[in-house]
């Protein structure tokens, strides 16, 4: 059996989770190509019109891989934690994908819903081997123990600074990396003629995705920009600063967005920048946007807002890098010379 995976939305989070698991009941895993014009235009086609620019990219990614597999894999993703659920959008994903365009394969829909990560995985790994009809002698328990190992070993490397897609060609290159692996990664302050360091913030489907954010992390790389990101925030302080808040949002990947945005304002020099990069039509991104940029003003940390849909131009977002990044500069070195 073929099952394809959308290289799209929360793929970025879980994909190694999900492959190995898979791959352990036999299956053949497929992913669909990279996002592209063509993929975007697909989706626009087939997704409601209220749709942000991700969820249309999702089915564009649904199409691309339907002739080739015998089963889509699109698990409903609800909460992994039991307090914040993932956006509405990501919670109706399955049934949005099945009625809105031509004559899908079956779609593989497990619920992902959980007091703890390790509580609720158990349940959504059975409820794959029930929809795939593996056999009942099969012992899917250590396909799903390897799953949760890959995928705690792929967490680890994301803590490093690597960003998803690099950090899992290590993972298929050498399944046995592990944290000490962190010398894979450029170091916080490693660019030679730099000190600026930048705090990239957003959802990682948006974010690490090149198509959609116009390849926006490998330009600040090549501007000899020092990036961090909320995948680099350890676990145990985005469980500290989830108690900061008197409240926090409803939504999975937005507190994970303000809880970076704490931790990496919240000491003076900690990051010299701070860019939020936001999904147009994203109705929990509206309020994660003004909550980051009003951490940062409260800072004195200088703040840029990119907002990219299918009209987004690269010439636009490179002007605008180039100008915030000139300015950054500029900055630190008038604050060197009045300390000096």
């Amino acid at each position: 059996m073929i099952v394809g995976i959308p290289q799209t939305l929360s793929f970025y989070s879980y994909y190694p989770l999900w492959k190995t698991f898979l791959e352990g009941l036999g299956v053949e895993v497929v992913l669909s190509r990279p996002t592209n014009r063509e993929i975007l235009e697909w989706g626009i086609r087939d997704t409601v019109t209220d749709a942000c620019i991700p969820i249309k990219i999702l089915h564009g990614h649904v199409i691309d891989l339907k002739d080739r597999v015998d089963r889509l894999f699109i698990p409903r993703m609800v909460s992994v934690d039991g307090r914040a659920t993932f956006c509405p959008k990501f919670l109706g994903l399955p049934d949005m994908v099945r009625f809105s365009g031509p004559k899908l394969p079956p779609v593989i829909d497990s619920r992902v819903q959980a007091t703890r990560f390790r509580s609720g995985i158990i349940p959504f790994f059975r409820d794959i081997v029930r929809q795939l009809q593996v056999k009942p002698k099969f012992n899917w328990l250590v396909s799903a123990y390897q799953a949760c190992q890959q995928q705690r070993n792929y967490q680890q490397l994301l803590l490093t600074g690597l960003p998803p897609l690099q950090a899992m060609r290590y993972l298929e290159t050498d399944p046995q990396v592990r944290a000490d692996a962190a010398g894979l990664a450029e170091p916080a302050g490693g660019n030679p003629g730099s000190k600026l360091k930048v705090a990239l913030l957003g959802y990682p489907y948006v974010l690490y995705d090149p198509f959609i954010s116009s390849n926006l992390y490998q330009r600040l790389k090549d501007m000899g920009v020092d990036l961090v990101t909320p995948e680099q925030v350890p676990p145990r302080q985005m469980r500290r600063l989830s108690r900061v808040l008197p409240q926090n949002f409803f939504w999975h990947y937005s507190n994970r967005v303000s809880w970076s945005s704490l931790y990496y304002l919240e000491k003076p020099g900690r990051v010299d920048g701070v860019i939020h990069v936001t999904a147009f039509a994203c109705g929990p991104d509206a309020m994660v946007d003004k909550f980051v940029e009003l951490e940062a003003k409260k800072k004195k940390v200088p703040f840029l807002t990119l907002t990219m849909d299918e009209h987004t131009g690269e010439g636009g977002i490179q002007t605008r890098l180039e100008a915030f990044v000139d300015m950054l500069r500029t900055k630190k070195e008038r604050e060197e010379k009045g300390a000096g």
